[in-house]
């Protein structure tokens, strides 16, 4: 009966150690100084507008095609 306490408690150790470690990383280390950010002078120009896609080839045209080439 004991045996089947390893194999069912894995899942629940291994979420209390990432749960440990989160809670380690928030509190324990230490933060980096945080630096203001630099707003640039310009603002980036809006990329242009794609070009308009070419005419695709109809579908029915397609396996019309295909068919007969059999």
């Amino acid at each position: 009966m004991y045996v089947l306490i390893v194999p069912a408690s894995v899942p629940f150790v291994l979420l209390a150690t990432v749960m440990g470690l989160s809670w380690w990383e928030d509190h324990v280390l230490p933060t980096p100084p945080v630096e203001p950010v630099d707003t640039p002078a310009e603002a980036p120009s809006a990329p242009a507008a794609p070009a308009p896609l070419a005419e695709l080839p109809r579908v029915d045209t397609a396996l019309t095609r295909e068919a007969a080439g059999r």
